[in-house]
């Protein structure tokens, strides 16, 4: 239960920098647009690495099918979930 709750505080302070960077660059659109270029290139080149160096990256660079029920014991939120928050950031700046 602690490993859950820590890569959901993880997940949290994914969101946390999105909306810090946001902020400082006055850009989240351009935030959004390099996460989606970086999640593109994950997804054409996967990485051979150990998935429990996967929460370094940016981008997790492991690929496979994202169930709902392995979301639970993801160390970083959906690009698509980020990319939607960094867009409704951008409507409010």
């Amino acid at each position: 239960a602690a490993g859950m709750l820590q890569m959901a505080v993880s997940r949290s302070r994914e969101f946390d920098a999105d909306r810090y960077g946001a902020q400082l660059s006055q850009d989240p659109l351009a935030l959004a647009s390099a996460l989606q270029r970086l999640e593109a290139l994950a997804q054409r080149s996967p990485m051979d690495i150990p998935p429990a160096q996967a929460s370094a990256w940016i981008v997790n660079p492991l690929t496979g099918n994202r169930k709902d029920f392995s979301r639970l014991f993801m160390t970083h939120p959906p690009v698509e979930e980020r990319v939607r928050r960094l867009q409704e950031i951008a409507t409010t700046l």
